[in-house]
This record gives C-alpha cells, structure tokens and sequence, in this order.
C-alpha cells in the first residue's frame, strides 16, 4: 500500500511540475523540426511592451507578424516602433488587424489602411480572426464572411497581395471550412501539427503562445511557414513592386 501510495504522489508531482512549466514557457506540446520549417518567425504587440532588437538578432528569426489595428479605430501603441525597428534588423515584416464582428468591413479596412505603409518585399496584411478577445456579437458563416471579403478586396487592392488570414481551430471551423475563400492560412495550434477539418493546406503555425526569446520579457508567439526558403521569398516579392 505505501508503495502504491509513494508511486502515486510522484506521478501527481511530476504532473503538477509538468503543467508548471508549461504555463512558464519552459516546455512546450510542440517543437516542429528545423529541417522541415527552415523559415520562423514570431509575432508581436504592444503586449511585448519595449524589444530589445539588438539582442533579439540572436535568435534565428526570418520574420514577424507585427499587430498594426483593432476594429475601427484602435492603433497598436508600439506598431510604428515595432515595424520600425524589425525592419532595422533585416526581419521579413508583415502587419496584421484584429478583425471585430462589431464594425463593418469596410470601417476596419480603412483603419488598416491608414496606419499601415505600402512598403516592397513585406509579407501579406493578416487578418486575425478569432472569438478570443472579440466583442459579443456572433455573426452568421455568411455575415462574417461578406464583412471578411470586403475588407480584403481593399486590403489587396492597396498592398497588391492576397491577405493572410489568422485563425484558431474554433473560428477555422464556424467561419471558414468548407469554403475555399482564397486567403492563406495562418493557423494556432499549441498542442499538435495542425491538420485542418476540411483538408485545406495552411500555410503559417503558430505552435506556441509562451514562447521564450533573446530581447523580449516574457511570452512571445513562435511561429513556422509552411515551405522553403525559395517559396517564402516568392511570397513576399509577390506585392508592390
């Protein structure tokens, strides 16, 4: 019996310990190989608060998904020195929107628009899509959708690229499966590779949401693409010239 007991309080320790540095950013579900996703990247907000890019050059970092606008009229407080300064360090840049289902397409678009340089070799505009964070609304598959393409039609008639579109499993499958829209995906998934409902390939992973850099206090998002180094340079030549 006291062995059975001793046996079962190192299980639970080890599983306490476990989830511990987990929440720490110490161990993580996922670790995708080098070999397979060469290109890496992070993504980042003023929730970064102040980067330490010199010591960030460290880390073997091809890109980032840097926030820009929320909604209607929010500004990220650090994108301009965000974008800025990855630029400096020769980081692959790309802004992204938090898309809210309470303003329309078009409102949110030309927030983007505003704040957001038309600069070359940058990777597409991302529209972050998810109910975390969002207003209460919940609009239909169809709604959303319409709202959706308004946004990107002016998205890439201004920056001459497709938008990428970011979203977790639970927004994937209310407002997108099924339905070939046109957009790359950049897909969440802490726990395993991501192998979407519908079959549809993705093109971006974002495998951790604790992520520990050079440079960054805290928790930064890490993430992969989907392809060689060739392909990514294809995607970002594929804007203004």
């Amino acid at each position: 019996m006291n062995r059975i007991i001793a046996i079962m309080s190192a299980v639970i320790l080890i599983a306490i310990i476990t989830v511990l540095f987990f929440e720490k950013g110490y161990i993580r579900f996922n670790y995708p190989d080098q070999s397979t996703y060469p290109v890496r990247g992070i993504d980042l907000s003023h929730h970064q608060d102040i980067i330490d890019w010199d010591i960030l050059t460290r880390e073997d970092l091809s890109f980032a998904f840097i926030k820009a606008t929320e909604g209607g009229d929010h500004k990220d407080t650090q994108f301009e020195r965000n974008w800025e300064r990855a630029g400096d360090i020769g980081l692959v840049r790309g802004a992204y929107h938090f898309f809210t289902f309470c303003k329309p397409g078009l409102e949110q678009a030309l927030n983007f628009i505003q704040t957001v340089p038309v600069e070359k070799d940058t990777l597409p505009p991302s529209i972050d899509l998810e109910f975390s964070g969002n207003c209460q609304a919940r609009p239909s598959k169809e709604e959303l959708q319409h709202e959706l393409n308004v946004f990107a039609k002016l998205i890439e008639q201004r920056y001459g690229q497709i938008p990428i579109v970011y979203t977790t499993k639970e927004s994937y499958n209310a407002f997108l499966a099924g339905d070939d829209l046109g957009y790359p995906i950049w897909i969440r998934d802490i726990y395993t590779k991501p192998d979407l409902p519908d079959g549809s390939k993705w093109d971006f992973w974002q495998f951790t949401h604790r992520g520990r850099i050079h440079g960054i206090d805290g928790f930064v998002d890490l993430n992969v693409y989907n392809g060689n180094k060739e392909e990514f340079q294809n995607l970002i030549s594929s804007g203004v010239k």
